[in-house]
């Protein structure tokens, strides 16, 4: 069964009418937007949501807001894992306004600072960490620092693997598997053969023939891919990464930005993955900027062995704002009291209700489309059966039944990842928040293939 475009294009122009009429108020401040901002937003991504123009949003809490037309939503995006502890959970708030009420950033260490290293350690199992203000920044520190230890060039990362705006994971395999920028990839600095190697994932025979050269430096990869689709790691790749980058003595990095919402220490913890380092960030402080980077012992060691203390301000690695005294106060709290043990086990109850609903719609009208789920993230595909890599994924995409659904959604109160049909569930998320999602998803099913 196939969706009928000039049907998808039908229903796409009525559900943009339908958001023009909901949204008079968020229209009149994204055209005040428009006098200063590039298409009214104040990061060009922004202009990606389905609609006319962006929600703005007024007030937000747990796993709702509101938006300028008083319209509530049931959040299901959360900031694209930024917010996945809800909305102003309260123990973080607390703990940010009473470190601002005494300074936000000193360049000096505060209290907060060694007791939130000591949580991410007991999570994720790894003895040093870094602070940083986004997960970008501490992927990008760990692959200088790789480069350091190894004194090799190049990075290794997955096809359609997603690392933020690191610039060598840019790239993709073209028709011939010769390595080459990702379409979209803006103002590449060098050319992409020059920093990275590519491989599919859940290819274990080429990504040991890849390190088998002996230039590359570390192997970047999240535990399962999460910006392309989920695609789920096969039985035995985790074991063969590590034996590979043993063998070669390559660095293993692994990315748990988006993958903590398998639990309190993402698939690290839950599956027993020994990384020589891992990354978090968006969700760990609560809302407030901030990532950080975990490595063993014998990586940290290298790696302070390596820098000289004259110059260990100018190397490229940390910025000033980088582990403030706000950003520390927030991961206290957020990982003691908000992203705690139990809230992930609520959170994953609400994305196997999210997962069984979306399974059900898709079962009764016999869409050739199936449903992943991570913990306390979930996601459906425009495939039969779950993709074995992102090249796998990325080809059964569809932009525009993509944006129908979420419009369709949005419209009904429900908000989603804009990047993908993905949903992550927060502490705060309500069975009602998910059945409010179903509902929603059934009938525009049901307008499609009805």
């Amino acid at each position: 069964m196939t969706v009928d475009r000039a049907r998808l294009e039908r229903l796409s122009t009525e559900e943009s009418a339908r958001f023009r009429a909901l949204h008079p108020e968020c229209e009149r401040l994204w055209r005040r937007g428009l006098e200063h901002m590039p298409d009214g937003v104040p990061m060009l991504w922004m202009a990606k949501w389905p609609g006319a123009w962006p929600v703005h949003v007024t007030d937000a809490a747990g796993a709702r807001f509101t938006c300028a037309d008083r319209l509530e939503h049931s959040d299901l995006c959360l900031g694209d894992t930024g917010a996945m502890c809800g909305h102003a959970p309260a123990p973080t708030v607390a703990a940010v306004r009473d470190r601002l009420e005494h300074g936000s950033t000193f360049m000096l260490p505060t209290e907060d600072a060694a007791i939130a290293a000591g949580l991410l350690a007991d999570r994720f199992g790894l003895p040093a960490w870094q602070f940083t203000l986004s997960a970008t920044d501490a992927n990008r520190s760990l692959l200088r620092f790789a480069r350091q230890v190894t004194g090799r060039p190049k990075i290794l990362v997955i096809d359609y693997c997603y690392h933020g705006t690191v610039d060598e994971a840019f790239a993709t395999l073209d028709g011939r598997g010769a390595v080459t920028a990702r379409r979209g990839n803006i103002g590449a600095p060098v050319p992409l053969e020059t920093t990275t190697v590519v491989v599919p994932f859940n290819d274990v025979g080429a990504l040991e023939r890849a390190l088998e050269a002996g230039d590359v430096a570390a192997v970047l990869a999240e535990p399962a891919l999460t910006n392309i689709g989920i695609v789920l790691p096969e039985p035995g790749w985790h074991d063969a990464v590590r034996a590979a980058c043993d063998r070669t003595g390559t660095v293993l990095i692994l990315d748990e930005t988006h993958t903590l919402s398998a639990g309190p220490g993402g698939m690290v913890l839950r599956d027993g993955l020994r990384p020589d380092a891992v990354v978090v960030g968006k969700a760990i402080a609560g809302g407030v900027p901030a990532g950080a980077f975990g490595m063993s012992e014998s990586f940290a060691a290298a790696v302070r062995d390596s820098l000289e203390l004259e110059d260990i301000d100018v190397g490229g690695v940390g910025g000033t704002l980088a582990g403030n005294a706000l950003s520390m106060a927030g991961i206290r709290a957020t990982l003691a009291e908000v992203l705690t043990p139990q809230a992930f086990a609520s959170m994953t109850d609400r994305a196997t209700e999210w997962t069984a609903g979306v399974q059900a719609g898709i079962d009764r009208v016999a869409a050739p489309w199936q449903v992943t789920q991570l913990g306390a993230r979930s996601e459906y595909s425009f495939l039969p059966h779950p993709p074995r890599d992102g090249r796998e994924a990325a080809e059964a995409d569809d932009f525009e039944l993509q944006q129908f659904l979420h419009l369709h959604a949005l419209n009904r109160g429900v908000l989603m990842t804009p990047f993908h049909n993905m949903a992550l569930m927060c502490p705060a998320t309500t069975t009602e928040d998910v059945d409010r999602h179903t509902r929603a998803f059934d009938e525009a099913l049901d307008a499609l293939f009805a």
